[in-house]
């Protein structure tokens, strides 16, 4: 069963990562400046990981696939790894999709 763990970044701000089962990070949100917000952005992703429309399918400039998962509002809560492949990406999508609904949190913060 996968798992979000919660981190502080260098800079002060909170974060998370969504992890698989065999530890991957499948998932890294963007830097909140509270605990609670980045709560509220793991209950966003446990919400909207199973429509299909708020993945945005994507490509780097130096041609690696990936993929951001979007709050009901369009704002980004979660981007993935850089893939090798689109079917390595569209993989990962499935992962969320699996891990994240069930998914324990762990506060690495405390």
């Amino acid at each position: 069963m996968g798992k979000f763990v919660i981190t502080t970044r260098a800079n002060g701000e909170f974060q998370f990562n969504l992890k698989a089962g065999n530890g991957q990070t499948i998932l890294t949100s963007e830097g909140y400046s509270t605990k609670s917000a980045c709560t509220n952005g793991i209950e966003s992703v446990k919400t909207n990981s199973q429509d299909d429309s708020k993945y945005d399918k994507k490509e780097s400039s130096s041609g690696k696939p990936y993929f951001n998962l979007k709050a009901g509002n369009g704002q980004i809560i979660g981007a993935s790894e850089m893939y090798e492949s689109t079917s390595a990406r569209d993989n990962g999508i499935a992962s969320v999709k699996t891990n994240a609904p069930d998914a324990t949190t762990e506060d690495q913060t405390v």
